[in-house]
Order: structure tokens, then sequence, then C-alpha cells
């Protein structure tokens, strides 16, 4: 049973509350949550509830596709200025000498996109940590090395918190800095180093990066100059309900104004080396409900993507019934951010046919995508000649109800 079919059998339980079923009814006539809906959303509503309108939502703006794309990741260094203490992926300045630090020069770092020459992928994305050696001539140059050697590769490229850094040194303004991006060769941003846009919590958490309106400013201004990004959310640590909601209201007035966004990625704690280890993470049943109040609460937003390699394959079959309708990406083994943090997949790689397999197992249609999400292939009905042999030895477990 999908989305409608499920909201109408809810409207019509006589067992949920009057504020449940006003809520529902929201959803059902397409209509905006307010910020106490919101907090309502993730304190009184148990998972099912959530999981019914969230799909309901889901369904409307994209059926029963579930996007994924071809990428390959570059990150050119975990070195960093910045001491964030969530992160297990950093090392700061004066730990260079750390067995698992890099910072990998401008010709490895082109090393890595040649390596993938002949291979069908559409897009590079490129972000690691912030070094003075990382400035504006620097990405400036790389993006149109990328260029002239592959003019149709995508860049997504990095995040507020690089660009920050990047144009105080060089002392341009956040027009002229995006601008410069953007001649050289940037197509895109991602979503990362939004973390929590509380200032609050931002400053016990991340006290020395960019504000979040400095965050903000930037994504605005990239989308005034006609770029898409994307935006994420770092949860399930010292934050409350309402620091998320208040999060999430921040992207949708952001989106209100410029339409710019294309997809918003919650991204969950790991607790794995890093200053933050006594806090325990979050449940697998709260990040479905992290998924699906975005998913309701974000109604500007065409897209709401689950971050296979970080929450795990099965864990993101089963998002896909709670708001989500992206996976991501085929990614590679050099994603080392969120593994370095105690991600489920320590080696991020799948093949086509896997991710294909992985969506086509929970009921859902599987389609390529670039990354401004323009269809390359539908999978539904593509059979591959390796179909038989790989599923010897490829098998993912089966998403059970419970």
């Amino acid at each position: 049973m999908r989305g409608a079919a499920q909201l109408d059998l809810l409207l019509n339980n006589t067992e949920i509350s009057e504020e449940h079923r006003r809520i529902a009814q929201k959803v059902a006539n397409n209509e905006r949550m307010t910020f106490e809906e919101g907090v309502f959303l993730f304190e009184s509503c148990d998972l099912d509830y959530l999981g019914v309108l969230a799909n309901t939502v889901r369904e409307r703006k994209n059926g029963d596709t579930v996007f994924f794309n071809r990428n390959f990741h570059i990150e050119p260094t975990n070195l960093c200025v910045y001491d964030c203490k969530f992160c297990s992926y950093s090392r700061l300045i004066k730990q260079r000498s750390d067995a698992d630090a890099w910072a990998y020069s401008m010709d490895q770092m082109f090393d890595i996109v040649r390596s993938y020459d002949g291979q069908p992928v559409t897009e590079v994305h490129i972000v690691g940590g912030v070094l003075p050696q990382y400035d504006l001539a620097f990405y400036t140059e790389f993006f149109k090395k990328i260029k002239a050697h592959r003019p149709e590769l995508h860049v997504k490229a990095l995040t507020p918190v690089e660009y920050h850094y990047i144009f105080k040194k060089a002392k341009v303004s956040y027009e002229e800095g995006m601008a410069l991006m953007k001649s050289a060769g940037l197509d895109s941003m991602p979503g990362g180093g939004a973390e929590i846009f509380d200032s609050e919590i931002r400053e016990q958490i991340a006290a020395d990066k960019c504000t979040a309106e400095q965050w903000l400013e930037i994504h605005e201004v990239w989308h005034h100059l006609g770029g898409r990004s994307n935006a994420t959310m770092l949860y399930g640590h010292i934050e409350s309900f309402r620091h998320r909601i208040d999060h999430l209201d921040r992207l949708r007035q952001l989106q209100d104004k410029t339409g710019g966004f294309q997809t918003f990625i919650p991204l969950k704690f790991r607790n794995k080396d890093n200053q933050m280890s006594h806090v325990p993470e979050c449940s697998s049943i709260e990040d479905l409900r992290n998924y699906a109040v975005s998913r309701i609460y974000l109604d500007n937003f065409d897209h709401i993507k689950s971050y296979w390699p970080m929450i795990g394959r099965t864990m993101a079959q089963m998002s896909l019934a709670f708001g989500v309708d992206d996976i991501d990406g085929t990614v590679d083994d050099t994603t080392k951010i969120y593994s370095m943090a105690g991600a489920e997949e320590q080696n991020p790689s799948l093949t086509t046919q896997q991710l294909v397999d992985l969506i086509r197992r929970v009921g859902r249609r599987p389609v390529e995508r670039d990354t401004l999400y323009n269809v390359v292939q539908d999978f539904t009905d593509v059979t591959f000649e390796e179909d038989r042999q790989w599923r010897g030895y490829y098998e993912l477990p089966v998403v059970s109800e419970s």
C-alpha cells in the first residue's frame, strides 16, 4: 500500500487524537507545517504515523523513484585549521606527522580525476579539511584543469566552511569569490558544514568555523549566481528537537527566497575517535524519525537523501519508506570522512548493479541521475548480463516489516 492510501486509512482511524488528525489532514491538503507543529512531529508522533505522512509527501513529489548517481570523491586533505569537536576525520596542522594524515598536491588530485577516464561517472565531489595552501588560486586552477581535461564532468566542490576561509584569506567578498569559482568550472556546492545552526550548540561543537548566517549567505550568493546546492544537518548529539526544527526552518526560509537547494541530507553523528565520544549515538528508529520529519517539514525541497555509506545499506533501504528518494551514488573506497567516524560502511563502494538491486528489493524504481537530477537512465526494466552469477556472491539482507 502506497502513501495516499495509507493516509486515507490514517484519517479514518478513530483512535488517533484530534491533533494528529489535524496534522495528517494538513499533509493531505499539501499545507505547510508551522514551527510548533514540526516540534510536535518529533515529540509526540510515533514512527508508523510519521512514515505514513512522509511517504505521502515523498510519493507526491517523486512517485516510486529512487535516484542515485555515479560519482567519485576527492578529499584533498584531512589536516585542518579548525577543531570541530564531533570530527573524527580531521587532524590539526600540528598533527601533520600522524600516520593517518594526508595533504594531496594538485598533481595527486588530478591523477585521481584521470584514473576515472573512460568510466561512466558524471560527478566529482571535492571536500576536505581547511588549510592555507588550498587557497583561491589553487582551487580555481584545479577546477579549470578538470574542465579542460573532461568538460562534461560535473564539479561539485567545497562547503561554505572552506569558501569562507578561502575568501577571507584572499580578501574578496562572497559575491566576488563565488563568481570566480563559477567561472573556473564550479558547477554546484555540496551541503556540508551546516552542522546545527543554533548559535549555542554551534559554539559547543564547532566554535571556530563559519557561523550559521555565513553558511546560509554563501549558499544564497551561489543561488543568485544561478547555482544549485545541497543542504545538511548533523543530528543526534547534544541538540534538542527544537534545534533541529530551527535548522530546518532556516533552510526552508532560504529556499523560499532562492529555490536553489536541490537536496537535504540528514547526517548522523558518529562518536568514534572524536572529542564527543562520550555522547551516545541515537538509535536507528531516531534516524528514520528524523528522515520522516525532514521530509514533512521541508515542503519546498524536492529531494531527501540518505547517505548509504554513513547509515549502511539496510538502513538506506528502510529510509525509502520514510521520505527518502535518493541514496547518493556509487562513491568509492577513497571516501574517508565517515568511515573514520565509525560509519556502517568502512570501504564504501557499490557497483551500479548493486545499487539497482538494493533499490529493487524494497519495491522502488531505480533511476540514475546526474547531479542536477536529469535522468541518465531508468533501470526499472534493465537486466544485467552478470545478474545470475553476481547474486551468488552478493546478497543484501531482506528488510523486515519490523
